[in-house]
C-alpha cells in the first residue's frame, strides 16, 4: 500500500478545512504530530479505553455512578500504561461498589 506524503501546509490545510480547531490550535498540533507520529494513535486508544471503563462503570455502579468521582479516578493515575489504567479503574470501580 503506497501512502501519500503530506507536507506540513498541507496537513494545515487539511485541519483548516475539516475541524473546528483555531489556526493558533492547529500549528502546534501538526507539528505535534510531524514529531510524533503515534501521538494521535495513542491518544485515540485512551480516548476510547475511558470511555469503554466509563460504561462499565455506569453499568456497575447504576444510580450510584458518579462522574466527579471517574473523572477524579482517572486524573488520579497519571501517565501509566493502558493494561495498568484498565486495571486501577476495575479495582476503583469495585471498590466503589462496595461504599
Amino acid at each position: 500500500m503506497l501512502v501519500e506524503a503530506w507536507s506540513k501546509a498541507c496537513a494545515v490545510a487539511f485541519k483548516k478545512d475539516k475541524t473546528a480547531l483555531s489556526a493558533a490550535n492547529i500549528e502546534p498540533e501538526v507539528n505535534r504530530y510531524i514529531a510524533d507520529p503515534v501521538q494521535p494513535f495513542a491518544y485515540k486508544l485512551g480516548e476510547l479505553k475511558i470511555r469503554d471503563l466509563r460504561t462499565c462503570a455506569e453499568r456497575a455502579l447504576g444510580w450510584r455512578f458518579d462522574l466527579r468521582r471517574f473523572h477524579d479516578a482517572v486524573l488520579g493515575q497519571g501517565a501509566v500504561l493502558l493494561h495498568v489504567f484498565d486495571d486501577e479503574i476495575v479495582v476503583w470501580i469495585m471498590n466503589e461498589q462496595h461504599k
